[in-house]
């Protein structure tokens, strides 16, 4: 059991829940006891964002579902994005991470992630007055030769870019990488001439573009031979739990395969939840 603050919200969780015989706590401070720690980075939408004051969205509902399914209690805390998966594998002040995490090997090594939930492509976010060289809709690594680009700190496009500089078609360009410490900071700099462009997860750079009129995305492609053959800088969601929490590893992965189940129309409810905090259904 864990130690978090605020008696008004304790008061507020026993009053609502007393009646729904479900235990479930979103608070990110108080002065009670939870049963399990998530870590997330509020700062990702539609994944985790602030609205009134309280962290929302899809990977809060996902939390919020394995709660009730497990008759725990969780807290919710935001953190800086790049500790995360350091602190679900000591498992000490996290037992598990929802961030929009991107599996990857080497994250496979410290932490063991649930069943993938959500696929994204890498988008590239610039002024519309200045846009990289475009390809058929879609912008290729080696348009970015030479500029300066951003993107979040720990995140998957920072891993992306920092390879293709070191390692990749980016080598040898003059092409530098700022980490900064959300996306939408990140977006800021571009219209300060601090950056070129952003890279950011589709969704999240979708929901920036859509509050900065001046600012455009599109997809960022490996090239092919041809340019039929161009293939988009793609990644998988997970939820990371620390690696001797078995019991909370099944919950989320049986609450994620009920969530991922397919309606008459083909849609889940993980693409219902990413519609409703994009803005873009009443649900």
């Amino acid at each position: 059991m864990r130690k978090v603050k605020s008696i008004i919200v304790v008061v507020l969780f026993l009053i609502v829940t007393a009646g729904m015989g479900v235990s479930v706590w979103f608070s990110i401070q108080g002065d009670e006891e939870a049963d399990y720690i998530v870590e997330t980075n509020a700062f990702f939408a539609p994944f985790e964002f602030y609205e009134n004051r309280q962290i929302v969205g899809v990977d809060v509902e996902i939390v919020n579902r394995v709660a009730e399914k497990m008759s725990k209690t969780i807290q919710i805390k935001n953190v800086e994005f790049d500790v995360i998966i350091d602190n679900v594998e000591a498992g000490r002040i996290a037992d598990a991470g929802a961030a929009g995490l991107t599996i990857t090997p080497a994250r496979e090594e410290k932490v063991n992630f649930t069943i993938p939930y959500y696929s994204s492509v890498q988008y590239v976010i610039f002024n519309r007055e200045s846009p990289p060289s475009l390809r058929d809709g879609h912008i290729v690594w080696e348009a970015l030769e030479g500029a300066t680009l951003g993107t979040q700190i720990g995140s998957t496009g920072y891993i992306f870019v920092e390879d293709e500089i070191e390692n990749g078609v980016l080598a040898g360009t003059g092409t530098i990488l700022k980490g900064i410490d959300s996306h939408q900071l990140a977006a800021d700099a571009i219209g300060a001439h601090i950056i070129d462009y952003v890279i950011a997860d589709e969704l999240a750079a979708k929901y920036i573009v859509e509050k900065n009129p001046e600012l455009e995305a599109l997809p960022l492609y490996y090239a092919g031979a041809t340019r039929d053959e161009d293939y988009p800088v793609e990644e998988s969601y997970a939820i990371a739990v620390n690696k001797s929490r078995d019991e909370l590893l099944e919950a989320f992965n049986e609450v994620l395969a009920e969530m991922l189940t397919e309606n008459e129309a083909g849609e889940t409810e993980i693409d219902r939840l990413v519609l409703k905090y994009m803005g873009l259904s009443n649900g």
